[in-house]
């Protein structure tokens, strides 16, 4: 018995023996094990590595791509207006102003506004898109292209009721940006806003698309794209494009925390500002048809078991001499056709009336006291109309 202990105590020696030198050789020669396998045949297999979860189809890790693409064509613009104020009234006695001088005069200051812009290729040449109101009465206008050249830039044209500006600059190779295709948005879709928030420059912030189709006026036949993307002070007129950097839009306005409001921002769809584009190019402004009526959408009864916005459009008001008051519509007419397409609500009544050409002939039917009828107009020229929109930009 304390043969075999003895033995086993001298064999557990040399393994703890041979376990050391082993461990000496491997960190002195750490590749010796490797080849002495490799010499005597044998052969080991690498643990497996797991990959990251791969991101889905359409959904890429990061959107540098993108910026990269469109970036080039985003442009800071710096709108200068001579702005007439009046001096401060020492006297408010008309004797002491007399006597001691001080009557009230006026005087003029420089006040620089600051935007965004895009460039856009139409009819082979090169264009700038803002918004109006970054430059409207603006004395000078000066560009600010993203390799650094300032460009004076003269103004078009420009419309008020889409808050779209186009600019003319005095610069050559001019990078465009790409149009997104037909392809409809949808909410959820991520967009990007490029531009020049609070004077930083070239600034990308992301978000979704929130809405589309949203009315900021209810007069207006032109609607929206709705994003919580961040738009800020100077980003007004800056590029909103998808996640292959094409152009969706063009930022207009914010929703600010002054209306309590968080993360609601808005900007014209692309297809609208190039058909604003088009038209300011060709005459300098933009006409619209307009048929002299406001509308609401069809109320229903609460216990009709209907929706609660029926298709068509209802009359609530006709103006005095306007075609329509000439075709004899009258409030609470109920439209559901104009030409022969159906109206859905009332900003597709707009959008249809709007599309019209003025001097043309538009038959509308519908409903007048339960009974169906049909009257022809003859389209006018929408008139100035007043665009009121809360904002912080």
């Amino acid at each position: 018995m304390k043969h075999a202990a003895g033995t086993l105590a001298f064999i557990a020696r040399f393994v703890i023996l041979g376990l050391a030198i082993a461990f000496v050789i491997t960190l002195l020669w750490p590749g010796s094990g490797d080849r002495l396998r490799s010499r005597f045949g044998v052969t080991t297999t690498p643990p497996a590595r797991t990959e990251p979860a791969s991101a889905p189809a359409g959904s890429p890790l990061s959107y540098a791509d993108a910026v990269a693409a469109a970036e080039p064509s985003v442009v800071n613009i710096y709108a200068n207006k001579i702005v007439t104020g009046q001096a401060f009234r020492m006297y408010n006695d008309p004797l002491l102003q007399q006597l001691l001088g001080g009557q009230p005069t006026t005087y003029q200051r420089r006040e620089q506004t600051l935007g965004s812009g895009v460039i856009v290729n139409a009819q082979g040449q090169d264009y700038v898109l803002t918004n109006n109101h970054v430059i409207a009465h603006a004395a000078d206008i000066q560009v600010l292209l993203y390799d650094g050249r300032i460009a004076k830039a003269t103004l078009v044209g420009a419309d008020e009721e889409t808050d779209l500006a186009v600019l003319k600059i005095d610069a050559s190779n001019l990078p465009s940006i790409h149009i997104a295709d037909q392809q409809p948005l949808r909410a959820g879709d991520v967009v990007l806003a490029i531009g020049n928030p609070l004077g930083l420059n070239q600034t990308v912030t992301m978000g979704i698309v929130s809405a589309i189709g949203r009315q900021l006026n209810s007069s207006s036949a032109e609607d929206f794209i709705q994003t919580d993307a961040a738009i800020n002070l100077g980003n007004s007129g800056g590029a909103l494009i998808n996640a292959r950097g094409l152009l969706v839009g063009i930022n207009t306005l914010l929703i600010g925390k002054a209306a309590g409001a968080e993360g609601i921002g808005f900007a014209i769809p692309v297809n609208t500002a190039m058909k604003v584009l088009d038209q300011i190019i060709a005459t300098g402004h933009v006409v619209r048809g307009w048929l002299g009526a406001d509308y609401a959408f069809v109320p229903v009864a609460a216990n009709s078991g209907l929706p609660a916005a029926a298709r068509g459009a209802q009359v609530t008001d006709v103006y005095p001499g306007s075609p329509a008051a000439l075709a004899g519509l009258q409030p609470h007419d109920i439209l559901l056709k104009i030409g022969k397409d159906d109206i859905l609500d009332p900003a597709d009544l707009r959008r249809h009336e709007a599309a019209l050409e003025p001097g043309s002939k538009v038959t509308v039917s519908g409903l007048r006291n339960g009974a169906p009828f049909h009257s022809e107009l003859t389209v006018a020229k929408r008139p100035p109309m007043a665009t009121s929109t809360t904002s912080d930009d």
